[in-house]
């Protein structure tokens, strides 16, 4: 929503599967790493296979993120430098947990009941309640992600509502942008 409304956006999702492309560092140190098992026929990562071994293994989960979220975050701050927008969503996912935290403005957190996530997450994904739990074990306690954040929209509404509640940050967002840059 707030792209329509004019901001430039880089969503970390979209980075993090292009860093794991076939011929792409990333992918090629996965497989150094976990061995060829992770792959798919086709040479690309099978994310089924992946996502099993890490939501199982909190130790292969760290050495999977230890190989990404550098790559991840060196690719979105290269393609925030070449944004021609009044201001820049980075949108990630782990913000707290990968400190990308500390290289933004402002946080702007998208919440919902841990309820309407795991009916989210599996719909999206395709995946079972088990898997869908585990992922979101895996991230910052909704609590604290919340405590974080400089702006809050609630996603649990309807989409109407939650188009005025972002209308009012865009417009939010659009005013600290010019005054940051008259202070530059």
């Amino acid at each position: 929503m707030l792209a329509e409304l004019g901001a430039g956006v880089v969503d970390t999702d979209d980075v993090a599967r292009e860093v794991v492309e076939p011929g792409e560092a990333g992918l090629e140190a996965i497989e150094r790493e976990f061995g060829a098992d992770v792959l798919l026929e086709t040479g690309e990562l099978d994310r089924a296979t992946m996502r099993k071994l890490v939501f199982r293994d909190a130790r292969a989960r760290a050495r999977l993120e230890a190989i990404l979220h550098p790559l991840i975050r060196e690719r979105t701050l290269a393609r925030v430098d070449e944004l021609d927008s009044p201001y820049a969503v980075i949108v990630v996912p782990l913000l707290v947990e990968t400190d990308f935290v500390k290289i933004v403005d402002r946080v702007v957190v998208v919440d919902c009941p841990r309820e309407t996530q795991l009916e989210r997450l599996m719909q999206r994904d395709g995946i079972d309640e088990a898997t869908a739990e585990a992922m979101l074990d895996a991230q910052i306690d909704r609590a604290l992600r919340n405590a974080e954040a400089n702006d809050l929209i609630n996603s649990s509404m309807t989409i109407a509502e939650v188009r005025v509640q972002t209308r009012a940050l865009h417009e939010r967002l659009l005013t600290l942008a010019l005054e940051a840059g008259s202070r530059d």
